[in-house]
């Protein structure tokens, strides 16, 4: 099956990136949340009367119960902590674990929601400047935000509640291990078409790569847009569930836009290589219940780097 196999679209990253373009009014100086020049808390859109009109009921992870009067006149970014948690304050690069409710403003109606009750979405970095840090800011572990967003040429003005669920710091989200002993097998058909073959063994935890070919190219940088052929499976029954060598053309994409298990394959290696990568649930798409079809799963990709290109 065809599907957008790498880039990070979780439910609330299509909402997020779609709404990347939103300005919010300057806030009042903070602290800045990172100690290195990145002032999270100052991104983060400023508290009002709109999102406060925006009624918030339940536990931070709990589906919440949200009500409020629609339409609602949203006439610029809006931003206020519901629920303030105890945790650590989130820096930029940070990975953020979280759920989400998403209403149009207009209407009432429930657009997306996912995340809640134990099934996280799947985690994505927050810097200043990416869109989300308008949302996130530098808002702790444990915190539920409620935010109000205008329309765009694209949508109508909406609702959010987000619950942060973790804050895990970028250098220990998904790092890369040893492969164990089980660990799956790649074998190339005379016409290069790649077949992972699965062990009978439980799926490791976190990410795991193997270098199969090292290439003598240019080193993928972070943030670089490369140009791969790849082919995925998923852990559970081996089958695959999507490949460009089967579908006869390369993916050109950002390292920063795809699942964290495929970024960390990725960064680090040469062009010209090519890699097996195991990644974790929480690594890939989620948890299972997080809203992607699939969550839940241990996906293994087999990847040729065949360029890189500075971002």
């Amino acid at each position: 099956m065809r599907i957008r196999p790498l880039v990070a679209l979780s439910l609330s990253a299509v909402a997020l990136l779609a709404l990347a373009g939103c300005s919010a009014a300057e806030p009042e100086a903070t602290p800045t949340a990172d100690g290195a020049g990145v002032d999270l808390c100052a991104s983060a859109a400023p508290d009002g009367d709109v999102v406060t009109a925006v009624s918030v009921e339940g536990a931070v992870g709990e589906t919440p119960v949200v009500t409020f009067v629609s339409p609602l006149e949203v006439a610029e970014a809006e931003r206020t902590v519901v629920i303030e948690g105890d945790g650590a304050s989130i820096a930029s690069g940070d990975y953020v674990s979280y759920a989400l409710s998403l209403y149009d403003a207009s209407t009432g109606e429930l657009l997306q929601e996912g995340g809640f009750d134990g099934a996280a979405l799947p985690a994505m970095p927050i810097e200043a400047g990416t869109g989300a840090d308008i949302f996130f800011g530098c808002a702790t572990e444990g915190s539920r935000l409620a935010v109000t967003t205008p329309a765009t040429d694209t949508g109508a003005a909406q609702v959010y509640v987000i619950d942060v669920l973790e804050v895990t710091p970028a250098d220990q989200w998904c790092a890369v291990t040893e492969p164990g002993d089980d660990f799956p097998t790649v074998e190339f058909s005379d016409d290069g078409i790649p077949t992972i073959t699965i062990p009978d063994a439980e799926a490791p935890e976190g990410v795991q790569v193997e270098v199969i070919e090292a290439g003598d190219g240019e080193t993928v940088e972070p943030g670089d847009s490369v140009t791969v052929n790849y082919t995925g499976v998923a852990w559970s029954d081996g089958e695959v569930f999507d490949s460009s060598w089967e579908r006869g053309e390369t993916a050109t994409f950002a390292t920063n836009q795809v699942v964290a298990g495929f970024q960390r394959a990725l960064e680090g290696q040469t062009v010209g290589s090519t890699v097996l990568v195991s990644m974790a649930p929480a690594c890939g798409y989620g948890e299972a219940g997080s809203g992607h079809e699939l969550s839940g799963e241990t996906l293994v990709f087999v990847v040729e780097i065949i360029e890189t290109t500075r971002s």
